[in-house]
């Protein structure tokens, strides 16, 4: 078998971590959007937002602890959550005469986008579930502190860290503690209202 010659416990860590990363991308290019181009995101958004921020979490505890299956299952659940928000907003516009919400990116919008990478992760962590031994037996350590862990995975977990805080404020500043906007045009805690 092909993982026999490595460390499983370790090529995980790192596939998680390779994981991680692609979230952070996707979570990067939106703030990209809403900070260069000034197209706030929507509550739907938002709560996909979160739906990410969620799997981004579980990833986060893969690689600090090892694989559990308690850790996929939150990925799951959190890929879950995500789709369905997701597939309710693209269903809001494919109604005929209903706008879509922002551009679009490679011709889809970001919510078909994010229902298409939600359903990714579950396929993929379904697929992860899949790998035997994984769990058994202690291969390798089980927490691998920060200042162990090699130096692209400290990035890769910092940056993940900066983003997760990010969306927080960011999220508190367009919303404030009321309700969010349908369709939002200003961050209400910057921005009194008119």
């Amino acid at each position: 078998m092909y993982f026999q010659r490595y460390d499983l416990p370790v090529v995980l860590r790192y596939l998680n971590a390779l994981g991680l990363l692609a979230l952070e991308v996707v979570l990067v290019y939106a703030f990209y959007d809403q900070f260069y181009k000034h197209d706030l995101p929507c509550p739907l958004c938002l709560l996909q937002r979160v739906g990410f921020v969620a799997c981004m979490i579980a990833l986060l505890l893969n690689v600090s602890y090892g694989p559990k299956p308690w850790h996929y299952g939150l990925l799951l659940l959190s890929a879950v959550f995500g789709a369905a928000v997701a597939l309710r907003q693209v269903s809001l516009h494919v109604i005929p005469g209903t706008p879509p919400y922002g551009e679009d990116v490679f011709g889809m919008h970001f919510y078909t986008w994010a229902f298409v990478s939600f359903v990714s992760i579950i396929l993929l962590t379904s697929m992860l579930l899949l790998i035997p031994g994984q769990y058994m037996g202690s291969n390798g350590p089980g927490f691998i502190p920060y200042t162990l862990q090699p130096f692209w995975v400290k990035t890769v977990i910092t940056i993940g860290l900066m983003i997760i805080l990010t969306n927080a404020g960011s999220s508190l500043i367009e919303c404030g503690f009321w309700v969010c906007d349908d369709n939002p045009e200003r961050y209400k805690l910057l921005v009194p209202g008119r």
